[in-house]
C-alpha cells in the first residue's frame, strides 16, 4: 500500500520522459517509456529506487537488476554500463534517484558506530563491494513515502526537505545494505576515499603507489582491498572510469579529442585503441551510433 502511494506520487508529479529535481538536494524522480540498451555510464554513489519497471547495471560483467522489489545502493564512484532495456510506453520505468551526500552519511554512520561513545572498528574480512542490492522494508519504504509527501508543498519541502532526506539516509544505513554503505562512509573507509579522490582527478596522472599511500597502505594490501570492492584492479578501474567518462561525453556531442583529453589522454592512437578493445567500436563509431538520454541515471 504504501509502494502503491510512492507510485502515485510520481506518476503526479512526472507527466513525460526525463528527470526532474523535486526541490530537495540530490533527489529527483524520472520516467522512462524508451527501451536503452546499456551503454558506458559512471555511478556516483546514490540509491535508486524503482516502483515500475526494471533497471540493469553491468560492473564488471556481473549484472544486476533490480525493479520494486529492491533497490539500488551504490556507496563509491563506480565504472558500469546501465540501462533500461524493458522500459515501453505500457510498462514505464518510474523511479526516485537520491544522491548520497558525504557529510551528512559520514554524520550519520559515525552516530550509529559510536553507540555507547565507543566507535566500533569495522569487522575483518572482505570489504562490502561498491555496488549492492537490498529489498524494500517497512522503514524505507515509509522514510521514502514521507520524503515524497513534501511534494505537495514547496513551503513543506523546503522547511522540512532536508529532515525528511536524513531520516530516508538513516533507513538506507540501517537496511539491507547498511553494512556496505556504512564501510564507505565509517570508519575503514580507505578503499571509498581513494575512489572519491581518483573521480576527481581523472584528467591527470594517478598511480597506485599515490593512491596506497593517501590510505596508508602498502601497494599489496591496497590492490587487493581495492579488487574486494569493486571487482578490478585499480589500473582496471582507473581505466573503465576514464573511457566511460569519455564514451559519455562523445555520446553528448564531445568531439573525439576533447574527450580524450578531458580523461588525460594525450595520445589519440592509443585512446582509440582502448576505446575499441572495451566498446568494440572507435570512438567516432561510437559518436554516430551512441546517444544517451538526459534522464539516465
Amino acid at each position: 500500500m504504501r509502494q502503491e502511494q510512492i507510485k502515485q506520487l510520481i506518476e503526479t508529479c512526472v507527466p513525460e520522459d526525463g528527470m526532474f529535481d523535486t526541490g530537495v538536494s540530490g533527489v529527483r524522480l524520472f520516467r522512462v517509456t524508451d527501451p536503452v540498451r546499456c551503454a558506458p555510464a559512471v555511478y556516483e554513489p546514490s540509491v535508486i529506487a524503482i516502483v515500475t519497471g526494471v533497471k540493469e547495471a553491468i560492473l564488471d560483467g556481473e549484472r544486476y537488476e533490480y525493479d520494486s522489489s529492491k533497490y539500488m545502493c551504490c556507496s563509491m564512484s563506480m565504472p558500469v554500463e546501465a540501462g533500461t532495456p524493458k522500459a515501453s510506453k505500457d510498462n514505464p520505468l518510474l523511479g526516485v534517484y537520491i544522491s548520497l551526500s558525504t557529510k551528512v552519511m559520514t554524520e550519520l554512520v559515525i552516530g550509529i558506530e559510536s553507540a555507547g561513545n565507543v566507535i566500533r572498528k569495522p569487522s575483518g574480512g572482505p570489504v562490502p563491494q561498491g555496488i549492492a542490492l537490498a529489498p524494500w522494508d517497512g522503514a524505507f519504504t515509509e522514510a521514502l513515502l514521507r520524503l515524497l509527501q513534501l511534494l505537495e508543498s514547496p513551503e513543506d519541502t523546503m522547511v522540512l526537505g532536508e529532515g525528511r532526506l536524513r531520516e530516508l539516509y538513516y533507513a538506507i544505513l540501517t537496511g539491507g545494505a547498511g553494512h556496505s554503505i556504512r564501510r564507505a562512509y565509517g570508519v575503514g573507509n580507505e578503499i571509498a576515499r581513494s575512489i572519491e579522490y581518483l573521480s576527481s582527478k581523472l584528467d591527470q596522472a594517478v598511480t597506485i603507489e599515490d593512491l596506497a599511500a593517501r590510505v596508508g597502505m602498502s601497494r599489496a594490501v591496497f590492490h587487493r582491498k581495492f579488487k574486494q570492492a569493486t571487482t578490478m584492479s585499480p589500473i582496471q578501474f582507473m581505466k573503465s572510469m576514464r573511457l566511460n567518462d569519455a564514451a559519455m561525453n562523445i555520446a553528448n556531442g564531445m568531439q573525439v579529442n576533447e574527450a580524450a583529453m578531458g580523461v588525460g589522454c594525450l595520445s589519440s592512437s592509443q585512446f582509440s585503441r582502448e576505446f575499441k578493445r572495451l566498446y568494440g567500436q572507435s570512438p567516432k563509431q561510437w559518436s554516430q551510433s551512441s546517444q544517451l538520454p538526459s534522464e539516465m541515471v
